[in-house]
């Protein structure tokens, strides 16, 4: 038997992220977002509207919003090295052979974070460390083991081909989920970085009241739910949204797949070896996965659960050695 703990800790710099180039100017649209602010007859600026032309009221023109490039250009997203992230976790591990018994048991207690967990996610552009947040893949508790077991049969009932060679073997997994990602593909933000069709995000998050989320422990019930979205509203206007992109955990996964086995020798180095394995064997509903729960506020089911793990699966298999 062998028990092992461990810190483990990293820290990575200059990772890739996305920032946009020529931002708008949230100040500056506010200024000119109300009737009396502008000239007479001209639009007003607000949301997606950092590429239009404005009069002030005193008759100053604005080439729109955006800045510091000049008014030939729009939205100008660079994908850039300025990228941080760390990851600490604190890992267990438990090793075990005995006899019939073989077994491996691993935990980690670990919390990764950076600033975009792909490049699609852009970050803040007037500082890039607002972004910070858990990294879409971090799961807090991770508990996975792996076993065999020589199944004894032979020494209750009589050895013979029936009798020997079974074994059972398989892997459980218990977890919590990944993080929900909190998103508004708009532009309250007046900066500009909404969605332009390359699989990105805005830097719009939603105001958060800092109230409890009252999360939904059991998705398999009739609350459809997942938190609570009273507690979530439109990021204000002008502003990028109180909420972290991502900050609590969705939900948890319990699994087990096994595998019963059984070989029966035939001579002459020959065997036949059966095999009957059951992924998720107790048909466990498990909500799992980076978008297992919508976190779009501007999404008609923001909040509830969307993605499901699949149900059991069951297979067979017959192997000649020779």
């Amino acid at each position: 038997t062998i028990l092992s703990a461990s810190y483990v800790g990293t820290s990575s710099h200059r990772e890739e992220v996305l920032i946009e180039n020529n931002p708008g100017n949230p100040a500056l649209c506010l200024s000119l977002s109300q009737p009396n602010e502008v000239a007479p007859g001209t639009a007003t600026c607000g949301p997606n509207g950092e590429n239009n032309v404005y009069v002030s009221a005193s008759g100053q023109t604005f080439n729109g919003t955006r800045g510091p490039f000049n008014s030939n250009f729009g939205s100008n997203a660079e994908q850039s090295g300025i990228g941080r992230a760390s990851f600490n976790a604190l890992e267990l591990l438990a090793r075990h052979t005995s006899g019939p018994l073989d077994f491996i048991a691993a935990y980690t207690y670990g919390k990764s974070l950076d600033q975009s967990s792909d490049i699609g996610e852009e970050v803040n552009p007037f500082n890039p460390s607002l972004s910070r947040a858990l990294s879409s893949f971090s799961v807090k508790h991770n508990f996975i083991t792996s076993y065999q077991y020589r199944l004894p049969f032979e020494h209750f009932l009589h050895p013979n081909r029936l009798t020997k060679g079974w074994s059972l073997s398989g892997i459980t997994r218990i977890t919590t989920g990944f993080p929900v990602t909190l998103i508004n593909n708009g532009d309250n933000s007046l900066i500009g970085t909404n969605p332009n069709g390359v699989n990105n995000s805005s830097i719009d998050e939603p105001d958060f009241s800092g109230g409890p989320l009252h999360l939904n422990k059991n998705p398999r019930s009739h609350q459809h739910n997942y938190f609570d979205t009273t507690a979530f509203s439109l990021n204000a206007v002008g502003t990028p949204g109180t909420a972290k992109r991502r900050f609590f955990y969705g939900p948890g996964q319990i699994n087990f797949d096994t595998a019963l086995g059984k070989t029966i020798t035939l001579g002459d180095a020959r065997s036949l070896y059966f095999r009957i394995e059951a992924f998720n064997v107790f048909n466990h509903a498990n909500f799992v996965g980076p978008s297992a729960v919508d976190g779009d506020i501007g999404s008609t089911t923001f909040g509830n659960v969307v993605g499901a793990a699949p149900a059991r699966i069951m297979q067979a298999a017959v192997k000649y050695n020779f």
